[in-house]
């Protein structure tokens, strides 16, 4: 049975979600309501349709238009099967690690090992002669490095978002983290990759760090994405990092930033 994956994004116009259709069912005469409903009246084979809607909370009158033509052509024949799913949308990153205008929903960007932005936000404090980061836990559930010490918090960049917006959102979604965009300080970049059987993980990262006093203990924990976090003073992690003493998927070049960045 054919599968056909069409990304209905909420920010674009009713040409360029038809055109998207078009394109993905391999019939460029696809412009409109009537063209659609046409096709898929007249193709006799079985096949699957992934409808894949970007989560932005907005109305788009031609998404609601083309998921509604999928789903009754699904009522009016046996053998065709519609799935919608909602899905958070990336922008795609070039071979030159350059933001593109292509999105994709995260589920096939990370499936698919597309290049893909995201942030790390590290929080730090200098106590006596050490620099002690403070490290989250990953929650069991994740897909990806479950139950592993991390970055302070991190997170994708969003189709339309930039990355200290999403720094300071991700700070709040994951550790109940107010911070003030101004006090984030842009240390570099770095590229991280991670492959399962599920999943081929493909990031750029945008690093900061966050220097301002941070009480653990009070901090509200995100049980889907947190289950503790800690302090831990740099040279002292690295030292056991490289001695395989925890599970871990922290970043031994971005703990070197934060040290040339810190001294």
């Amino acid at each position: 049975m054919d599968i056909f994956e069409i990304y209905l994004n909420r920010l674009s116009s009713a040409e360029e979600l038809y055109k998207e259709t078009a394109v993905k069912l391999g019939d460029t005469g696809i412009s409109d309501k009537e063209s659609l409903a046409h096709f898929i009246k007249e193709r006799q084979l079985p096949a699957e349709y992934h409808l894949y809607i970007s989560d932005e909370n907005i109305p788009n009158d031609a998404v609601d238009e083309i998921t509604g033509i999928f789903q009754l052509s699904a009522e009016e024949n046996q053998g065709a099967l519609v799935k919608v799913i909602t899905d958070e949308f990336l922008n795609l990153l070039d071979k030159n690690e350059q933001l593109t205008l292509k999105s994709k929903p995260r589920s096939l960007v990370h499936r698919d090992g597309d290049l893909h932005a995201v942030v790390h936000i590290w929080i730090i404090k200098r106590k006596d002669m050490g620099i002690y980061v403070l490290l989250q836990k990953r929650s069991d559930k994740k897909l990806i490095n479950p139950g592993c010490y991390d970055v302070s918090a991190a997170g994708h960049i969003t189709q339309g978002a930039n990355p200290s917006s999403t720094a300071v959102r991700e700070a709040y979604e994951e550790l109940g983290l107010v911070i003030p965009r101004e006090k984030l300080t842009l240390i570099g970049t770095h590229r991280n990759s991670y492959c399962n059987e599920s999943v081929k993980d493909n990031e750029f990262s945008a690093v900061y760090i966050y220097k301002e006093p941070v009480d653990a203990d009070s901090l509200t924990l995100c049980s889907e994405e947190v289950s503790e976090v800690c302090w831990a003073e740099i040279d002292e992690m690295l030292s056991v990092i490289k001695n395989d003493g925890f599970l871990n998927c922290i970043s031994l070049e971005e703990l070197a930033m934060i040290k040339k960045a810190v001294f």
